[in-house]
């Protein structure tokens, strides 16, 4: 990489970034969009939404300091931010709002002169990843969270679900962890079949192993399982109920019925979401999230489901490189314009 930036003294370079709700990513790439990225950078958290307005600025901060030496700061020409909490079609709403005073800051502090400072989704910025940084279509996040945007022109036009662990998410990480929890407890109690997430879960909150099961279930057993369990799953935050979605994936890998279900229902949950955006076959769906990554458990079930709508999934990793690709968009409508 480092020859690569000495290569890039004097070119008008663009800097991309994805803030979602877990850490910040940066990117440095030439104004062209033609070469390799040339310097990264990562950080805390970006929900333009949930993260104070100054410490959004230091994470910010943080990621583009990394991402762009100082001696290459006043070649940058252009900035795209996909925000978490944020949209390019909502400049008044206050994720947008609080995106922008945090991005402009952040560049203000270190002295990056960019010209068009643009703010986005981080889900606009995935569809924008996709190979040919196409401007319309459907676009699925599958992660921790779950939602789906139809995008026109580059900006989200009718959004489903994103609705948050209370109140949607369906088919999400969280959504399939908590599922794993309730299967567990639903062994436990006698209301549910036999799965293997009962042991599993409970390791994964540390239960003592006298009360995790090994066997046949007596009563008394059960009665300590839930004793211990229910207590460690309250003492945390709800969405923490995520990190148990990987146990569901093992599972149904080794064929337990109960976890095969439970994918089952999230595919086909999110094949509901995307279904309520209307789609026309042939259309294309930009995908993100570790649930329908190359190997995401998700994704050989929810590829059969919208391959009988006609629609194929196109993954992209993140919003980093959309952001990029939109950075040079900017640029160069900006600088036609003068």
């Amino acid at each position: 990489m480092g020859n690569d930036l000495n290569q890039t003294l004097g070119e008008e370079l663009v800097v991309g970034l994805d803030a979602g709700g877990t850490r910040t990513r940066a990117v440095l790439a030439g104004a062209d969009a033609s070469g390799p990225l040339l310097g990264e950078g990562a950080a805390g958290p970006g929900n333009a939404l949930t993260v104070p307005v100054p410490q959004l600025t230091d994470h910010l901060a943080e990621a583009v300091a990394d991402a762009v030496p100082e001696r290459l700061r006043g070649s940058v020409v252009s900035v795209v931010g996909g925000f978490a909490g944020a949209t390019a079609a909502s400049p008044d709403d206050p994720g947008h709002v609080n995106a922008r005073s945090a991005l402009t800051a952040a560049l203000r502090r270190l002295g990056v002169p960019a010209g068009p400072v643009g703010i986005c989704s981080d889900i606009e910025a995935a569809f924008a990843a996709a190979p040919g940084t196409p401007a319309d279509g459907l676009a699925l996040v599958a992660g921790t969270g779950a939602v789906a945007m139809r995008i026109t022109d580059r900006h989200a036009t009718a959004t489903v679900d994103g609705d948050g662990w209370l109140l949607g998410d369906d088919g999400s990480g969280f959504w399939i962890g908590r599922a794993a929890v309730r299967a567990a407890l639903r062994t436990a109690d006698g209301r549910g079949p036999a799965t293997v997430l009962a042991e599993s879960v409970g390791r994964a909150l540390g239960l003592p192993d006298e009360v995790v099961p090994s066997g046949r279930w007596t009563r008394a057993a059960r009665e300590a399982y839930r004793m211990h369990l229910l207590p460690a799953v309250m003492a945390e935050p709800p969405i923490r109920l995520a990190r148990f979605a990987p146990l569901v994936a093992e599972a149904a890998a080794a064929k337990d019925t109960v976890a095969q279900a439970v994918l089952d229902e999230a595919a086909g949950l999110l094949t509901e979401t995307v279904r309520a955006l209307e789609p026309n076959p042939g259309e294309r769906i930009v995908a993100t999230g570790g649930l329908l990554g190359p190997d995401g458990p998700l994704t050989p079930r929810l590829t059969t489901r919208l391959d009988a709508l006609g629609l194929t999934l196109d993954w992209v990793a993140d919003g980093s490189r959309g952001a990029v690709a939109l950075a040079c968009v900017a640029h160069l409508a900006h600088r036609g314009a003068g």
